[in-house]
């Protein structure tokens, strides 16, 4: 695609056309040709759409979930973009569960639109592409987007990196789901959905959630099972010392409010609790918003990302000039005839690249 044909893409996709915002997000996924102009060009467009991530282990209910919030928010006027990331074929690289039907309650909204993206093995199933797709749906003017991940054994903590809020769904009674959070995710989740809270077991998952919360926010906190109310991140954190005398050492000169994950309990099925669940999410923004902690996200997404472009292409130009040395394969061989090492065998790859960059110390 030529640059003028480029630019007419681009501007259709501004305009609000989805036959071009799909030909975008199918040219971001295959790393067609311009694909990083057309980003490029779009960059200056995105910044407005609230992000939420859903991530947790398969049969959660992650999928009907997300169908049921696009359906609240699409009630509610606004405008909905779902990036459903699912596991890669291993022959084809495509989303093996790319062609399921999974917005039910949206079929024939044009103000939803699903996109159903392969993980391609990256880890915590988010492509690179993900945020490039996330980019163009915010461009296009969606007002929310949610991202869907595998939720199939990989470190879903890469959500963090494309998501202002990080949902993670856990199923009744799944005790040791429940002790798995430690391991990681526990760390990433704003908010905990507790999903078909009408199953055997739902209360006590309930309590595990926060408790857990607690000892990782405090670990000498008392542990209060009770409702987390929208208030949840105020200051004082209901402190028992509170007086009606004002406190002159935290009043004038108190730290910015914390946020404190909340524990939301749904029957996505039925769509109980998602009411309750958006607006956890909108109270979350809010803080985000508040603290100053939304753009101190965008500026940690913008530096990864960064970093993660200069990884692919600093890898692609070393695997370059490893074949025009002769290729891996020679190297190898070297390495294990004990001709040579493979420290001595990155330097050797890496110096026509360390002439090129110079002494920075000048």
């Amino acid at each position: 695609m030529n640059q003028a044909a480029e630019s007419d893409l681009v501007e259709r996709l501004l305009d609000g056309e989805h036959r071009a915002l799909a030909r975008v997000i199918t040219k971001i996924e295959s790393r067609a040709p311009g694909y990083r102009d057309i980003i490029s060009d779009i960059h200056s467009h995105t910044g407005h759409a609230s992000v939420v991530g859903v991530t947790g282990s398969p049969g959660a209910g992650k999928s009907t979930l997300v169908d049921k919030l696009a359906k609240f928010y699409r009630d509610q006027g606004e405008t909905v973009g779902v990036i459903a990331v699912d596991p890669s074929s291993p022959y084809t690289g495509g989303a093996v569960l790319g062609d399921r039907i999974r917005m039910a309650s949206n079929v024939g909204d044009m103000d939803v639109f699903f996109r159903s993206m392969s993980a391609r093995g990256q880890l915590g199933g988010l492509s690179t592409a993900t945020s490039d797709a996330v980019k163009a749906l915010d461009a296009f003017g969606k007002d929310r987007i949610i991202i869907e991940t595998v939720g199939a054994g990989q470190n879903e903590v890469d959500v963090v990196k494309t998501a202002d809020t990080v949902v993670v769904l856990v199923q009744p009674g799944s005790g040791d789901d429940v002790q798995m959070l430690k391991a990681g995710i526990l760390e990433i989740g704003d908010v905990f959905v507790v999903n078909k809270a009408d199953m055997a077991g739902a209360s006590r998952t309930v309590a595990e959630l926060e408790e857990m919360i607690h000892l990782r926010d405090d670990p000498r906190a008392n542990l209060d099972t009770g409702h987390h109310g929208h208030d949840a991140f105020d200051d004082d954190h209901g402190s028992e010392t509170d007086t009606d005398e004002p406190d002159e050492a935290t009043d004038a000169d108190s730290e910015p409010p914390s946020w404190t994950p909340q524990v939301v309990e749904t029957v996505a099925t039925q769509g109980d609790g998602i009411e309750t669940l958006v607006e956890t999410l909108d109270d979350h923004y809010t803080y985000l918003t508040d603290s100053g902690e939304l753009d101190q996200k965008a500026r940690q997404r913008a530096a990864e990302e960064i970093r993660q472009l200069l990884r692919s292409d600093v890898g692609e130009l070393l695997e370059q000039e490893l074949d025009a040395q002769g290729g891996v394969d020679d190297f190898a061989a070297a390495v294990v005839e004990k001709e040579t090492d493979p420290y001595a065998v990155t330097e050797e790859v890496l110096e026509p690249l360390r002439d090129c960059l110079g002494d920075r110390d000048d």
